[in-house]
Order: structure tokens, then C-alpha cells, then sequence
């Protein structure tokens, strides 16, 4: 898909948006069971089957996805794609590319071990290592482009309103 494509194909979507603009407002759904052996959760991802388990630092066999992991990869995937699209949209080449997310827990908190110690990342890096020969202010605005546009990235920065109850079924 060139520039060209990736606008024509956006061109109804955001106007749309723009005369509907509650048409823009969409609830995204993760649905899982906890209705199977040992401590893990069944996610459909709606494309396949997934187990998600306990990190093998809290006790975890490792055979399960460990959620860290996957939010990590939630956020290469948004960023990857986010970065293709933006990268095509304002005319860099990129030959080839590779996006790495690293986060930092310190699993004391995650344990109760020492309830000073806070629970889930105290850190995350992304970084992105592209083969290009776009010149340096054209790799500047995609980056800044790629922030300012990545839903996961965008949504761990600024941290959503979350809400949580429990239900009795």
C-alpha cells in the first residue's frame, strides 16, 4: 500500500468521523475463562485460543503467556503498525525495520514480599531500529508521528480512567 492507497482508503472513514463524530467512539472487548486446570486465563483473541499464566518469577511453569509479555507485545504491535502506516502516509521508505519493547517489575510487589515495592512496570522502553535513507528531520517527524498516533503507547503515557467490580453470576 503506498501513500496514495493508505489515504484513499482512509478518506470516507475520517469524514465520517468528522460529520459522526460519535461514530468514532468504539468499545474494544477481551473476554477470558478461568474456568480450567491451574492458575491461568483462557483470552480469545478472536483469532485464536490464548493461555495466559503466571511469569515463572511468581511461581509460574512458563508453558502460559505471562500478561506482562503480552502487554509488551500489544504495544510492539500497535507501534509496528502504527509506524508502517505513518511512514507511508508522509513518504519515508523503510527498507526494513524492528520495534523492541523492554519493561522493568520488580516481582516483590507483584508477590507481597515488601509492600513498599510497586506493583507492575516501573519502566518501559520502546525503541525502533529502521534501515532507511530518509534524512534525519523526515526520521524525527515519523517518530514523533508514531508517538503522537500509537493507541498503546498513547494509553500507557497518559493512563485511562479504569474502573473495576466484581459481579456475583
Amino acid at each position: 500500500m503506498d501513500a496514495a492507497e493508505l489515504r484513499a482508503t482512509q478518506a470516507p472513514i475520517k469524514k465520517r468521523y468528522k460529520t459522526d463524530p460519535k461514530s468514532a467512539l468504539i468499545t474494544l472487548k477481551a473476554r477470558g475463562s478461568i474456568e480450567n486446570e491451574g492458575i491461568a486465563c483462557k483470552i480469545d483473541t478472536g483469532r485464536a485460543l490464548t493461555v495466559a499464566g503466571l511469569h515463572p518469577a511468581t511461581g509460574g511453569s512458563g508453558l502460559e503467556l505471562c500478561s506482562g509479555d503480552m502487554l509488551l507485545e500489544a504495544l510492539v504491535a500497535c507501534a509496528g503498525v502504527t509506524l508502517k502506516s505513518v511512514a507511508t502516509a508522509i513518504d519515508v521508505p523503510l527498507k526494513s525495520g524492528h520495534v523492541t519493547a523492554e519493561g522493568d517489575l520488580d516481582f516483590r510487589g507483584t508477590l507481597g514480599v515488601d509492600k513498599e515495592t510497586p506493583v507492575g512496570f516501573e519502566s518501559i522502553r520502546l525503541r525502533f531500529d529502521v534501515a532507511t535513507d530518509a534524512p534525519q528531520d523526515k526520521l524525527d517527524l515519523l517518530l514523533k508521528l508514531t508517538e503522537r498516533y500509537c493507541v498503546v503507547y498513547q494509553t500507557i503515557r497518559n493512563g485511562p480512567k479504569v474502573s473495576v467490580e466484581m459481579k456475583r453470576v
